[in-house]
């Protein structure tokens, strides 16, 4: 149906935007101004970055209920830990300076304190055994570890943890002054969390001072001026600050991970610029054919661009938002806290794209047509003019277009053939967490995690753990674990709670597997008398996330599919091309997680952004996820770029052949430029030092690679073009639907 002269909800939606801007732009600054403060400034003194938390691999499964046993009925407690490498545990000047601070610990409320220094040995020299773990392999070393227990069953105190934490550093920098040579350092799980949100608060700031810029620069070609590049900018920024907002919302709603700040804000910064770029682009394109100069011309331009573009940024964002729908089923509350947050940051971009952009081309005026200050530099201007954001009638899109069309199958088949050999690296796709394993190397806590598990390895978090009711059973299953393979050795087990430990030692790159053989053996020996036994250790958290993820990705994909099918018909009037969609979408997504795999797991990307290949043992099965939901969400946009350029054409009476050249002329050069800006944005936020961080642009940004090239360009229109004769069809029944129901200004 072609659009209706009389205008729309949308077209009225933006008119009055553009009617009245500066209310527009000061119920903005009200918005903005009240996310500043309370993400930034914080509510009663905690910012958003205040209330992170650092668990992206809960999930509820044997590994919890495994911790929950030996945990037993014991309070909520903090722990840190004071590591001395290189200092003997009876060195004089180690003995005086632990012994001043046990003084002081002991003295805190609610505090008990641990360490082999000033114990008295056994005959032979050695320690007790109970305080084995905390003497350093070769015994040149030793730990001194703190506990602060809850207050009446609820959390410890925190001026007493505080208190504590401040001692133990002072008597480090004692240390380290009396052994300049040795390693002294405190951590804890309290600091580790700490260190990890401020990387990510750091992370997202460099992301941001990376990507910005070069995406100005971008914009500044394909627009020609500074005013047109800004304005999508304008919008970018209130992406930011909004999702801030709505995340500290959230965090008193649910538990909120370090790395949902940084995954919202990427894709909702490259959102945002997205449908600026495309409004701002289909206005110059309005104002300019209606040729209607002043306020009067701006304001018709303004409403058939909120009638058309608009109309596709809203579909855009539906289907995005149908992606981050689908994250919702999952049970972990970090996938659930993206979900909410792709959501809210969809909201603020589709209605920032629909009155804060009008506004500001009402603002703007006629200074948006006139060439810009880069059209008129010497050599630059050409190349300007050449790559701007109007294309003409006729162009290389438009031909390269023709030119699949001459042979559409053996396109279609190659390219589906080409995405298929970039993701058989897949095969080989083994599942990781990456928190664990590849902690930056600029946290606080780096060394002393990576002098702990060098020189403390009984004392280090266990990444897989056997535990038993009884000791008889501990050393039956100790005994038959020795043989699994990948196993290096097993350790003495140890009473803890109302439960017994075995720790079992295994390479960092087999931890997975060994959990996995550990639990499929375990059926025959409860046979034989086991009892209840469970299996945990970091390893084994992840295999229960993953298998959690696992259990409900089924739903989602479920949820995902029929979403964009329902709302891709109602859009077209056609079945065929929304399961075309979903098979493109398929193909770039997989060859996707194949380079994913290629440049993490197998090591090739380890050169070019700094990482060190043996800490990263697969892929992170939280990044496997989230680049198949927003990945499809993100392909989906540059999908309703074509098909809306598309069905104009069909809708005016334009033969199907040429409407999809004519379709891919008139969206190619938004739809590269829009690729090309959200390659930059995902590009900025892999300078940063997380690696789950790093994992996820990388997948996105390819798959927007080959989704704005391979895909749009070759796959796509070969694929409508050969099945020309049906890429309109869909049931009888579901025609009759469509005309009562479908969607259209």
């Amino acid at each position: 149906m072609p659009l209706s002269s009389r205008p729309g909800p949308l077209a009225a939606i933006g008119g009055a935007a553009a009617r009245h801007p500066w209310i527009t732009l000061a119920v903005w600054l009200l918005l903005i101004t009240g996310a500043v403060a309370t993400a930034v400034g914080g509510i009663a003194g905690e910012s958003v970055f205040d209330r992170l938390k650092s668990d992206s691999s809960a999930a509820d499964g044997e590994s919890s209920h495994a911790d929950d046993v030996l945990a037993g009925d014991e309070q909520e407690r903090s722990s840190h830990t004071l590591l001395a490498d290189r200092i003997a545990p009876d060195d004089p000047n180690a003995v005086e300076t632990v012994a001043d601070l046990v003084a002081r610990l002991v003295d805190l409320p609610h505090t008990s304190v641990v360490t082999p220094v000033g114990v008295p040995t056994l005959p032979d020299g050695s320690v007790i055994p109970e305080l084995a773990p905390l003497v350093a392999n070769g015994g040149d070393g030793f730990l001194l570890t703190l506990t602060v227990e809850g207050v009446d069953g609820g959390l410890p105190d925190d001026a007493v943890v505080d208190a504590a934490t401040a001692d133990l550093q002072e008597a480090a920098d004692e240390l380290r002054q009396s052994h300049p040579e040795a390693i002294v350092e405190v951590g804890g799980g309290g600091l580790l969390n700490a260190s990890i949100v401020e990387i990510s608060e750091n992370d997202l700031k460099r992301g941001e001072a990376v990507a910005l810029p070069i995406a100005l620069v971008v914009m500044l070609v394909v627009f020609g001026g500074f005013i047109a590049a800004g304005i999508p900018l304008a919008g970018a920024g209130v992406s930011i600050v909004g999702a801030l907002g709505a995340l500290l919302g959230f965090t008193y709603l649910l538990d909120i991970d370090t790395t949902v700040v940084n995954v919202v804000t990427a894709v909702g910064l490259g959102l945002s610029i997205d449908y600026g770029l495309l409004i701002v682009s289909r206005f110059r394109e309005e104002h300019r054919a209606a040729g209607i100069p002043g306020r009067e011309g701006r304001l018709a331009a303004i409403g058939r661009t909120a009638q058309t573009a608009g109309r596709t940024v809203v579909y855009s964002g539906v289907t995005f938002a149908i992606a981050s729908l689908g994250l919702l089923v999952f049970e972990p509350r970090i996938v659930r806290a993206i979900g909410l947050g792709g959501l809210a940051v969809t909201v603020i971009a589709i209605t920032s794209a629909l009155t804060l952009i009008p506004a500001l081309l009402s603002l703007t005026g006629d200074r948006l047509l006139r060439p810009g200050a880069l059209t008129r530099l010497p050599g630059i201007g050409k190349a300007v003019s050449r790559f701007g954001d109007i294309a003409p009638d006729d162009g290389f899109f438009s031909k390269l277009t023709r030119r699949v069309q001459r042979h559409p199958a053996i396109t279609t088949m190659a390219s589906g053939l080409l995405l298929v050999l970039l993701g058989s690296p897949l095969a080989s796709l083994q599942l990781a967490n990456t928190s664990v394993d590849a902690l930056p190397a600029s946290s606080t806590q780096y060394t002393f995690l990576e002098a702990l598990t060098d020189h403390f390895p009984d004392a280090t978090s266990p990444r897989v753990a056997l535990v038993t009711e009884t000791e008889a059973a501990a050393e039956t299953w100790s005994d038959a674990v020795a043989d699994v393979d990948g196993v290096e050795s097993t350790g003495t087990p140890a009473q803890t709670g109302d439960a017994w430990l075995t720790v079992v030692r295994v390479d960092p790159a087999d931890g997975i597997d060994v959990v996995n053989a550990i639990r499929a053996d375990r059926a025959a020996l409860q046979d034989d008398g086991l009892g209840d036994a469970w299996v945990t250790g970091s390893d084994a958290r992840t295999v229960d996330f993953s298998n959690s993820l696992l259990g409900s990705a089924p739903w989602a994909a479920l949820i995902i599919a029929l979403g964009t099918v329902i709302f891709l018909f109602l859009m077209t009037g056609s079945l065929v091309i929304p399961i075309k969609a979903l098979l493109a979408s398929a193909l770039s997504l997989g060859a996707s997680i194949g380079v994913l795999v290629w440049g993490f797991e197998q090591g090739n990307f380890a050169p070019l952004m700094g990482f060190d290949p043996a800490d990263v043992h697969g892929v992170d099965v939280l990044v496997l996820l989230l680049t198949f939901a927003f990945g499809f969400g993100l392909a989906m946009d540059y999908e309703m770029f074509i098909l809306s350029r598309i069905k104009e054409q069909v809708d005016a009476g334009v033969p199907d052949r040429e409407a999809i050249a004519r379709g891919l002329q008139r969206s190619g050069r938004i739809i590269t430029s829009a690729a090309l800006i959200i390659i930059v944005v995902f590009a900025g936020f892999a300078t940063g030092d997380l690696m789950v961080i790093k994992q996820l642009v990388t997948a996105l940004a390819v798959a927007v690679l080959l989704d704005a090239t391979l895909v749009r360009c070759l796959l796509v229109p070969a694929l409508m073009t050969w099945q020309q004769r049906i890429m309109w069809w869909a049931p009888k029944w579901m025609k009759r639907l469509h005309a009562r129901f479908g969607l259209s200004e």
